[in-house]
């Protein structure tokens, strides 16, 4: 009879998919706001984005939704949530680095949070087949 070990580091993935649940909820609520109330946001002169601000919103909205499925996903032992959390936290990252001229606080500390999230999943991914919400 062999018992597998668990490390410590598997609290890194619990972490990576709780704030990737957490990110999704703060991603919809986001792009639910730019969606009904655009009038929230700050213009700011001289930046622009490839959408209008209804556009900008639903790809929050879809991207916070991946997120809470993905992240749920891993907190079930998912091998593939590992690979696609990356992909997913990552283009957040991007999308939150595209609105530090509008909101750079909220930004940078989303950004932050994407970082940890990331190093969870990169350098402790191996555990994730270890752990089960």
């Amino acid at each position: 009879m062999t018992t597998e070990r668990i490390s410590g580091w598997v609290g890194w993935i619990w972490f990576a998919a709780v704030m990737m649940v957490v990110d999704g909820v703060f991603n919809i609520i986001h792009g639910l706001t730019a969606i009904f109330n655009d009038q929230i946001f700050v213009d700011v002169r001289g930046w622009t984005l490839l959408f209008d601000l209804t556009g900008w919103g639903w790809i929050h909205v879809i991207i916070g939704i991946l997120l809470i499925v993905v992240g749920i996903a891993l907190g079930t032992g998912s091998g593939w949530a590992r690979i696609v959390g990356v992909i997913l936290v990552s283009i957040n990252a991007i999308a939150q680095m595209m609105s530090i001229p509008f909101y750079p606080w909220w930004s940078l500390l989303a950004i932050v949070l994407d970082g940890f999230i990331l190093y969870a999943l990169i350098v402790h991914g191996e555990e994730t087949q270890k752990v089960r919400l």
